[in-house]
């Protein structure tokens, strides 16, 4: 099974590490939503969608700031209190990276989650 999510932070993890400006990932809803978040914290400078004919990819233009990145597997839920807890095992230090999460409200950080009091499942962590 193919996991496009983590192709895609892997790209953009190696393109950082060997100093590359640009990269390309496959275009996919949930990946569009993770770049917009990676965009609004300042971790991409941006991107934009090209058509191949198929599902399309998206260009991204890096800034340099991503020092790790990945998926979190399997998918685990998290409750609405469980917030501070998660982001302890998973970035290294308070405020320091953020961790995606998918809930009932859309893809968003942890902050926003426990601001919004509400739980749901990892999906990736940046630092």
């Amino acid at each position: 099974m193919v996991d496009h999510l983590a192709d895609a932070l892997n790209t953009l993890k190696t393109h950082e590490i060997v100093g590359q400006n640009t990269c390309t990932v496959k275009a996919t809803s949930l990946i569009e939503e993770v770049l917009k978040l990676l965009k609004q914290h300042k971790y991409l400078k941006d991107y934009k969608k090209i058509d191949d004919g198929k599902t399309g990819l998206f260009e991204v233009y890096l800034d340099g700031r991503i020092n790790n990145c990945g998926v979190v597997k399997p998918r685990l839920p998290v409750k609405r209190s469980e917030w501070a807890k998660k982001e302890q095992e998973l970035i290294p230090g308070f405020g320091v990276g953020i961790l995606l999460v998918s809930t009932s409200n859309g893809i968003m950080t942890n902050t926003d989650a426990e601001k919004m009091r509400i739980g749901g499942r990892l999906l990736a962590y940046i630092y």
